[in-house]
């Protein structure tokens, strides 16, 4: 590390560096606005507090306590997403939204991780899920050009923004990367046979922990031997995410063992999470359920369920939306190695 960098964010030597990072963000914040203002979105700005944060078992919450004017207290969060607010807002009539703000997640600091970061998010009403990966490919050009670069690079990887995506589904980059069947390991209505996909890991050389559950495995194949070879050269849409692996998407039509979820890919980095939304709120309060349930067992803590969220799912017309990692998207576009390098202000 050299000596601008261990100095304080503040410091002028080092604000001197980061200052180009600093003008390209709001340069992107701009043309990301500008470019769907022009296609019809409304930008809303959700509240950051919320009842619930939202309810999957891996995301971890910042939690305060609001008080009353009568002293009444109660336990609120900040959100790990606006996507809550953003379905209550499809539920109540507008079709094409977007929120570009904060949000924070807890137990997350490395290169790639920030306790608060922003996220563009958006959705599409009455549109189908593969909508939302031409706007991936807009965004990370806009990322580029806002950079002033042709290339997104993080350490030795590189992406070509302005490339066709590579499209695979999770099941074919499991077989392809790391020798695993994955749908061989789902029911026919898509519940996870933990002990199949431990067999066919441990074949593989990998190392697994004795309480590792379906999920923690599959997240550990992910991590280790599939993402390393997403979007190198161009970017990858890494689609069809098993159903237990997403907890808001509704399922495939085909194929009730998969959802239709999708990650975006670039240099490795996993970049944007979408989905086309599940709106059946018997169906998804049964996931959340779940989800907390594996928190509990995981962590020894439960959050609560946003029922005014579960209300207004069948008001909900059918979307598709998306959250993307703005820090982590300029990262690639500037080519900075940490996300507190293009953070205005990181947190200490």
């Amino acid at each position: 590390m050299t000596d601008s960098q261990s100095s304080p964010w503040w410091s002028p030597a080092r604000h001197e560096g980061r200052r180009p990072l600093l003008h390209a963000r709001a340069r992107l914040m701009r043309s990301l606005r500008a470019h769907f203002d022009a296609q019809g979105f409304l930008e809303a700005d959700p509240s950051a507090l919320a009842i619930s944060p939202g309810n999957e078992a891996h995301l971890h919450a910042f939690a305060t306590v609001a008080t009353g004017p009568d002293g009444t207290r109660r336990t609120l969060h900040l959100h790990t997403s606006p996507e809550f607010a953003l379905k209550k807002l499809l539920a109540a009539g507008e079709t094409r939204l977007y929120a570009l703000g904060h949000v924070w997640r807890n137990r997350e600091r490395g290169p790639l991780h920030h306790p608060e970061f922003a996220m563009f998010e958006w959705y599409r009403a009455r549109e189908p899920y593969t909508a939302l990966w031409e706007d991936c490919m807009a965004i990370l050009r806009l990322a580029a050009e806002a950079a002033g670069s042709r290339i997104l690079r993080y350490r030795d990887r590189t992406c070509d923004p302005f490339a066709e995506p590579e499209v695979l589904t999770v099941a074919e980059a499991f077989a392809r990367h790391a020798g695993i069947d994955l749908l061989s390991t789902l029911a026919p209505d898509g519940t996870p046979d933990a002990a199949a996909l431990r067999a066919q890991a441990e074949g593989t050389g990998l190392r697994l922990a004795p309480d590792d559950g379906w999920s923690d495995i599959l997240s550990k194949i992910l991590t280790e031997r599939v993402e390393p070879h997403l979007g190198l050269g161009r970017p990858t849409i890494l689609d069809r995410y098993p159903a237990a692996e997403a907890a808001l998407a509704r399922r495939t039509p085909d194929d009730p063992r998969c959802a239709e979820r999708f990650e975006l890919y670039a240099c490795g980095v996993e970049l944007a999470n979408g989905f086309g939304e599940l709106t059946d709120a018997q169906e998804q309060r049964a996931r959340f359920t779940a989800e907390m349930d594996e928190k509990e067992r995981r962590y020894g803590e439960r959050l609560p369920l946003d029922e005014d969220f579960l209300a207004a799912l069948p008001l909900m017309p059918p979307a598709a939306g998306c959250a993307l990692g703005f820090d982590r998207v300029l990262m690639l576009a500037t080519g900075a190695p940490r996300i507190d390098e293009v953070i205005w202000a990181p947190v200490p």
